[in-house]
C-alpha cells in the first residue's frame, strides 16, 4: 500500500449495495468506527459501517502514529491501558504488518516548569502501575541520544508503542469485513430518520437503511450531522501539519517531543515530524457559538493555537457550509468526500527548523511527503462517548482531540458494549455529553 495521503481518487476497497435493514449502523470509517464494528461483530451483532469517502482517509491516517499512555488524562488512562492490549490482539488477528512496535514515548523538558508538569503526571502513572519514569538532565541521552541541545530532563514510558496509521486502520477494516461487517465506502449519511423520539433508520445518498441503533463516529464531521437533529456538541476542528522524512540513520527507535518538534521512527526508516504543539483553527460559526467553552483552554495555552478568519469552502465549520439540508438532496458530506487540508507553510518551516536545530548532523532535513489533518477537538481535550438522552438509540463517540489513534481500540470496545447495554468496565462520567450543559466547569486534561 502506498504511503499516505489517501484521497477520494483512491479505488474503493469496500463496496456493496446498502442493506434494507441493519441492527446497528456506524457512521464514520475511522479507527473508532472500525474498532467498534469489530467488537460488535465479535458478539454476532449485525453491523453496517458507512463512510462518505474512504476508510481512514481523514485524521485516522493523518495522525502521528503514537500509541501512548504517557501524558494521558487520568480518566482516559484506564481505557488507553486496555487499548494497548487490544492493539496487540488486533494486530495478531489481522495478520498484517501494521508497523506496531513497542519503542517507547519520551517527552523532553527544557525548563523546571516542564519537569514539574511531568512530576504531576507521575502521580497518575504510579496509581496505574505504569513504567513511566523521570530522567534528569545528565541522563537524557540515555533515552534520546545525539541531540545538540541540553535538556533539563525528560519523562519516558518504555512500554508505549507506535504503528503506521495508513496501514493499521485499513487492515482493521479488512478484519472487520472478514468478521461479517458490511462496510460501504462512498456512501454518505445525509440524515438520521427519527420517529417518536428514537432512531428509526439512516438516510444515505443511496437510500434508507432501517435501524434502531446508530453510532456517530464521524470525527470532524460529527457536530455538523448531530446539529441537524438538535444535538449540539462544542466540537471544533483544528488543522495539524505533519511531514515524513526520507530514510535516515537510526537515532531514536520510538517517539519523542519537545516544545519545537515531535518525531517518530517509521517502519520505512524515515521519521514522521510535526511541530511540538502548534495547530491552526479556522474560525467559523461554531467558533463563536462555543467560544466560552474554550476560554479555559485558551487561557491555559494562549500560544498553542493560531487562527484564520474563515475555513476553506466545504470544511465542516466553513461559513459557506449549510447547517440544514434536505435528506433527499446532496449534503455537505458528499461535497467533500475526504477532508484534505493543505499543510501549513509556516508549520513546515517550523518542522524543518526544529529538526535541523536538534539534529544538525544530518544536514538540512529532506522531506519525502507532507500533509495535514483536521483534529476533532473538545474544550476539555477528552472525547464524548455517550448515548444521546433525547434520541433513543443514538450514540456518539467523537471529539478524540488528537488522541483517537492510540485510544481507538479501547473506545471501540467501550462503544460496542455501551450500544449493547453491557457492563462497560470503565467510568464514563467524564465523557458524558451532558457535561457541557449541566453547569459543570470545564476541567482540562494534562498540559503535556
Amino acid at each position: 500500500m502506498p504511503m499516505f495521503p489517501f484521497s477520494e481518487a483512491d479505488p474503493v476497497q469496500h463496496s456493496s449495495p446498502i442493506p434494507n435493514a441493519s441492527e446497528v449502523v456506524i457512521i464514520g470509517g475511522g479507527i473508532v468506527g472500525v474498532c467498534t464494528a469489530i467488537f460488535l461483530a465479535n458478539r454476532d451483532v449485525q453491523v453496517t459501517l458507512l463512510e462518505k469517502g474512504r476508510i481512514a482517509a481523514e485524521q485516522s491516517s493523518r495522525n502521528w502514529g503514537w500509541i501512548r499512555k504517557q501524558g494521558r488524562d487520568a480518566d482516559e488512562l484506564p481505557i488507553v491501558i486496555e487499548a494497548c492490549r487490544l492493539w496487540r490482539q488486533l494486530a495478531d488477528e489481522c495478520r498484517e504488518d501494521i508497523g506496531l512496535r513497542q519503542t517507547g514515548v519520551t517527552y523532553l523538558a527544557r525548563t523546571a516548569k516542564d519537569m514539574a508538569a511531568f512530576e504531576d503526571f507521575m502521580k497518575i502513572a504510579a496509581a496505574h502501575d505504569l513504567d513511566t519514569r523521570l530522567v534528569d538532565g545528565d541522563d537524557v541521552s540515555s533515552v534520546a541520544s545525539g541531540m545538540s541541545r541540553r535538556f533539563s530532563g525528560a519523562m519516558t514510558t518504555p512500554s508505549d508503542m507506535r504503528a503506521e496509521p495508513w496501514l493499521a486502520v485499513p487492515a482493521f477494516a479488512r478484519l472487520a469485513a472478514r468478521k461479517g461487517v458490511r462496510i460501504i465506502e462512498n456512501c454518505a449519511v445525509r440524515a438520521l430518520d427519527i420517529a417518536g423520539g428514537r432512531v428509526a433508520g439512516v438516510c444515505t445518498e443511496h437510500g434508507k437503511i432501517a435501524t434502531s441503533i446508530a453510532l456517530v463516529a464521524g470525527g470532524a464531521w460529527s457536530s455538523l450531522l448531530l446539529r441537524k437533529h438538535g444535538v449540539s456538541i462544542p466540537q471544533l476542528s483544528v488543522r495539524a501539519t505533519v511531514a515524513a522524512t526520507e530514510p535516515l540513520p537510526a537515532f531514536h527507535a520510538g517517539a519523542a517531543m519537545d516544545d519545537d518538534i515531535a518525531f517518530r521512527r517509521r517502519h520505512d526508516g524515515g521519521y514522521t515530524l510535526a511541530p511540538g504543539g502548534s495547530h491552526l483553527l479556522y474560525v467559523g460559526p461554531n467558533s463563536f457559538r462555543h467560544a466560552t467553552k474554550y476560554l479555559p483552554a485558551l487561557l491555559a495555552h494562549p500560544l498553542g493555537t493560531r487562527y484564520l478568519p474563515a475555513a476553506p469552502s466545504g470544511f465542516p465549520d466553513s461559513w459557506s457550509t449549510p447547517r440544514d439540508w434536505n435528506a433527499e438532496t446532496p449534503s455537505p458530506f458528499e461535497q467533500m468526500r475526504v477532508l484534505n487540508p493543505a499543510p501549513g507553510k509556516s508549520d513546515l518551516t517550523s518542522i524543518r527548523r526544529g529538526f535541523d536545530s536538534l539534529y544538525p548532523r544530518f544536514g538540512p532535513v529532506r522531506l519525502k511527503t507532507t500533509w495535514a489533518g483536521m483534529i476533532d477537538a473538545m474544550p476539555d481535550v477528552v472525547p464524548v462517548v455517550d448515548q444521546v438522552a433525547a434520541i433513543n438509540g443514538l450514540f456518539v463517540a467523537t471529539g478524540m482531540s488528537g488522541h483517537g489513534f492510540g485510544i481507538g481500540p479501547g473506545i471501540g470496545r467501550v462503544a460496542s458494549d455501551l450500544i449493547q447495554g453491557n457492563g462497560i468496565g470503565h467510568n464514563l462520567h467524564r465523557f458524558r455529553l451532558s457535561r457541557f450543559t449541566d453547569g459543570s466547569a470545564i476541567r482540562l486534561g494534562p498540559a503535556i
